[in-house]
């Protein structure tokens, strides 16, 4: 399994969605950002401030990354 290693701070849950097909959050506000490893398969999607992954019960969570996205990038082409 392939693994990435990046600092992460604030982040938001998905919990699905209201009737209205709006989506839930929760959101958690970390003052510092910690070192974390996250397996590129959990991997769904990248942005220039979020990193979304898998998380538990088929729920989603936004992380807020301190990498630059370019050198996130370069290391999802070259994870360890």
């Amino acid at each position: 399994m392939d693994f990435i290693e990046l600092h992460l701070g604030s982040y938001m849950i998905s919990h699905g969605y209201d009737k209205h097909n709006n989506e839930i959050f929760k959101s958690i506000v970390s003052e510092k950002f910690s070192k974390k490893l996250i397996a590129v398969s959990r991997i769904k999607s990248l942005s220039e401030k979020y990193i979304l992954t898998d998380y538990v019960d088929g729920r989603w969570i936004y992380w807020e990354y301190e990498e630059d996205f370019e050198e996130v990038i370069q290391l999802l082409k070259n994870p360890s």
